[in-house]
Formats: structure tokens, C-alpha cells, sequence
């Protein structure tokens, strides 16, 4: 009798760790899903919670009330396909090698991005949208669900490779991409999800061309969803104090370039443009509102580390430029960032520091509990999710490589390094076309001090800071 009771006990002992042995690991159950919605080309300043007087965005606002927004969140390189490496890989452009908007195709498939870091490490990913790296779409390393589109694709009834497979969906772009994001969250699943959602918008519609060049001259090109072609008729558009200003003393866009005229009032962004860039925003937020149910109805949301931010800036007529960005002006290098995810993140936080679309990458290995490689050069921003004061970067590098894309840039390829109080901009195929700002006395870029006698001793500091960069 002992011994059937001894065999019993130890049979159920067997049962036990064979079970226990069989299910996923516990930090395999609490590690959070993680939403990035990534738009093109949307300014800092286009959302409401970032105090825009008549844009509503309240579903892309909640996600900083009920999480955390960086005030000062850059790119590194502002334009749009080195921007994309950047987030995915957590690396500088002159690291990741894409340096520009031409056709990276094959380079794109090489990068180690952290998409495929979580999928090595058992989350179930997918990517939808603008992969923006070249015009091959074919599903990248690392994704487990694959919806996106060659180039720029198109808003109205766009060709799709979805999964390797060629489907032309009915309807607008925004909806049609928000829509696999939303089937994809509401999927049953048995193990931490990714969602990368780029959207094509806010960007115009454009065919690009082998070299990368596009006409964005019209504003008609910037395509709302029928349903908000006159959303905020007749609203006046904020302008800041540079806007259409002509560059006095900004040498290397003082240049006479062809036939392109001077900078200035009349090379300014339309108000028209303007309104129909921030027309297409609305289909957006009305998807982000989708996610959000999406997420709390399937009793997900607040396990999920949602992401909401831009690939760059843009310009709307600041120093005279208009559909541009590239430079290393805080209306091209700003960009919107707000996380939300409760379990580390206390609603309302507002973060001051410095934080890169580099640092993103690592941020997101860290709460999915990943180590990031040690070639990853950003910092990971959980410890400021958390609310905790902790030594940060004081300045950082922004860098740009010169293409023929739009001629009014055409030899401006440059290194810069901006802290909180100064900027310097070094131009690599200029000579002696070199800026200087005192952001704290000219937060708008409007005198170039590089000359000023008074700046000499900053001046001097900015260099060494950029040769430490």
C-alpha cells in the first residue's frame, strides 16, 4: 500500500513539472504587445495636446494624457527613409548605411531592426504600411504579416502586397491600412504581438521617380479622405515669426540655384497645402481611435506599449522653405512622441530631455524584456517613462547626406549638433557657409551667429562637441 501511495505521489510530482515544463515561460505571458504608429512627415506642432488652435486630435492625444510626451523629441537624420532605419534599428544613418531616399532595396533587407530582434525572441510581428526604403515591397526579415506597397503607393483603391500576394483593396489608403492593423490586434493570440503601422499619410501623392526626385508644387497632391475635404474651411492658419521670411544671412540658401527664385513670401507653403496635409491627418486619428477599442475589447490595452510619432518634420514657408525638410531647422527636426503603456508610464508625464527617434528601438527591447545589441547607438527612455531623474545626453548630432531629390538643397549635406542652448550647423560641400543659433534668444533661426565676435567662446564649444559626436 506504501508503495502504490509512493508511486501515486511521484506519478502526480511528474504530471506537475510536466506541465509546469510545457507552458511559456512567465515573463513570456506578461510581456507587453507593443503598437507603433508611425506617420510622414507630421510636424510637432499638428496635434491639439501640443496647444495647435483648431486641429482636434483627442484619440492621439489620449494616448499622451493617459501615458507620456516628450517635449523635445529629434530626428537624427530628418528624411524620411534614413529616419524609418533609424527607428527600426536604433543606429545613426552614416551607421545603417541608408543615407538617403533612393532606392535602399537590398541594404533594407540587411538591416537588423528590432522588429526581427522581439520576432527571434518570440513575438508574433507584422508590418503594415510604407516601408519608404526602395520601391521593392516584398515582406522584410523579421515580420510575420507583411502589408505594404511599392514607393510612395497611392490613397484611392492602392495595390497591395500583402503576405508576398498582389490584392487591390476598394477605398482609401488610411482606412485600408488601419484596417489590418485593427483585424490583426483583434486575432487571437498566444504570444506578445507587434504592430508597426507607417502610414502613407500625410504625405502627397506622387509617383517617385528611379532617382528619388518628386514635384510636390501642388496642393492638390495632398489627398484628404472624401469625408474631410472641407474640415477646417476657413481657418486661419498659425504662422510662426519666421514664416516667409527671406534668409539674410544664411549663405547656403542664399545661393542662386538655377531658376529657382529667392527664398521667401512667395516660395511659402499654401495655406491650402497646409489645411489638406492636416485634412489627411483625420483619417488617422479616427484609426487611432479604432486601435484603442480594438486593444480594450479584446482585454489588451493596457498590457500594450503604444507608440505614436512622425518620420520627420516639415516646413510651412519658415525661412521661406515649403514642402521640405532635410535641414537642420527645428521645424524639420522636431518631431511628435508620445508612449503609452501604464505599467511603467504614470499618466500626464512630460518629458524635457533630449530624445531620439534612436533611442526607440532600445526603449522597446527593454520593456519587451530583450537585450539590445551593443551596435545600437540609442539610449533606451524607460528610465524617464518611469518619472526618474537620471544623468541624460546634453547635446546630440543631426546629420544629413546631400542628394539631387530637390534642388533648392543640393550641396547640403551637413553635421550639426544642437544642446539646449545652442546649434551648429557644418556643411561638408560649403565653404564658409557654416550657422550658428542662440536657441535661448532666437528659439526661431533667424540670426546666424558664426561671425559674431560674442559668439566666438560658443562657437568654439559647439565645434568640439560636434568632433565628440
Amino acid at each position: 500500500m506504501k508503495q502504490i501511495l509512493v508511486t501515486t505521489a511521484a506519478l502526480l510530482v511528474l504530471a506537475f513539472v510536466s506541465c509546469s515544463l510545457a507552458q511559456p515561460p512567465l515573463r513570456q505571458t506578461v510581456r507587453p504587445n507593443i503598437v507603433f504608429i508611425l506617420i510622414d512627415d507630421l510636424r510637432w506642432d499638428e496635434l491639439s495636446i501640443a496647444g495647435h488652435p483648431f486641429i482636434k486630435t483627442p484619440h492621439i492625444d489620449r494616448i499622451a494624457r493617459e501615458g507620456a510626451r516628450f517635449r523635445n523629441a529629434f530626428m537624427t537624420t530628418p528624411l524620411c527613409s534614413p529616419s524609418r532605419a533609424s527607428f527600426l534599428t536604433g543606429q545613426y544613418a552614416h551607421t545603417h548605411g541608408i543615407t538617403d531616399n533612393v532606392d535602399r532595396s537590398v541594404a533594407s533587407h540587411q538591416l537588423v531592426t528590432f522588429p526581427r530582434l522581439l520576432h527571434d525572441a518570440g513575438y508574433t510581428t507584422a508590418f503594415i504600411g510604407k516601408w519608404h526604403m526602395g520601391n521593392d515591397d516584398k515582406p522584410r526579415p523579421g515580420f510575420d504579416r507583411w502589408v505594404s506597397f511599392k514607393g510612395q503607393g497611392t490613397y484611392i483603391n492602392p495595390p497591395i502586397n500583402e503576405d508576398g500576394k498582389s490584392v487591390q483593396p476598394s477605398g482609401y489608403i488610411t482606412d485600408i491600412l488601419n484596417g489590418y492593423a485593427v483585424e490583426f490586434i483583434r486575432r487571437r493570440h498566444d504570444r506578445p504581438f507587434l504592430v508597426w503601422l507607417a502610414h502613407k499619410a500625410i504625405y502627397p501623392e506622387v509617383t517617385q521617380n528611379n532617382d528619388g526626385s518628386v514635384d510636390l508644387s501642388k496642393s492638390e497632391l495632398f489627398l484628404p479622405a472624401e469625408r474631410h475635404k472641407n474640415l477646417y474651411a476657413g481657418q486661419a492658419i498659425p504662422r510662426r515669426p519666421n514664416y516667409g521670411r527671406a534668409p539674410v544671412d544664411k549663405p547656403a540658401l542664399q545661393r542662386q540655384i538655377g531658376n529657382l527664385p529667392p527664398l521667401g513670401a512667395a516660395t511659402a507653403t499654401s495655406d491650402e497645402a497646409i489645411l489638406r496635409r492636416q485634412r489627411s491627418l483625420a483619417a488617422i486619428e479616427e484609426g487611432v481611435g479604432e486601435i484603442l477599442r480594438a486593444l480594450k475589447e479584446t482585454g489588451q490595452l493596457d498590457n500594450t506599449v503604444l507608440v505614436f510619432t512622425s518620420d520627420n518634420g516639415y516646413f510651412y514657408g519658415e525661412h521661406g522653405l515649403s514642402v521640405e525638410r532635410r535641414l537642420a531647422y527645428e521645424e524639420s527636426i522636431r518631431m511628435p512622441l508620445l508612449v503609452r503603456y501604464p505599467k511603467a508610464i504614470k499618466a500626464g508625464t512630460v518629458r524635457t530631455e533630449f530624445a531620439l527617434n534612436i533611442d526607440l528601438a532600445p526603449t522597446l527591447l527593454e520593456l519587451a524584456g530583450v537585450t539590445a545589441p551593443a551596435a545600437m547607438q540609442g539610449r533606451s527612455l524607460v528610465p524617464l517613462l518611469a518619472g526618474k531623474r537620471t544623468a541624460w545626453r546634453n547635446s546630440f548630432l543631426i546629420e544629413y547626406y546631400t542628394d539631387k531629390v530637390f534642388p533648392r538643397v543640393l550641396q547640403m549635406g551637413y553635421k550639426a549638433v544642437r544642446n539646449a542652448r545652442w546649434k551648429y550647423i557644418h556643411y561638408l560641400e560649403l565653404n564658409e557657409m557654416d550657422e550658428l543659433y542662440d536657441l535661448k534668444r532666437d528659439p526661431y533661426e533667424m540670426r546666424n551667429l558664426i561671425a559674431d565676435p560674442s559668439a566666438a567662446k560658443a562657437l568654439a564649444a559647439m565645434k568640439r562637441e560636434l568632433e565628440r559626436q
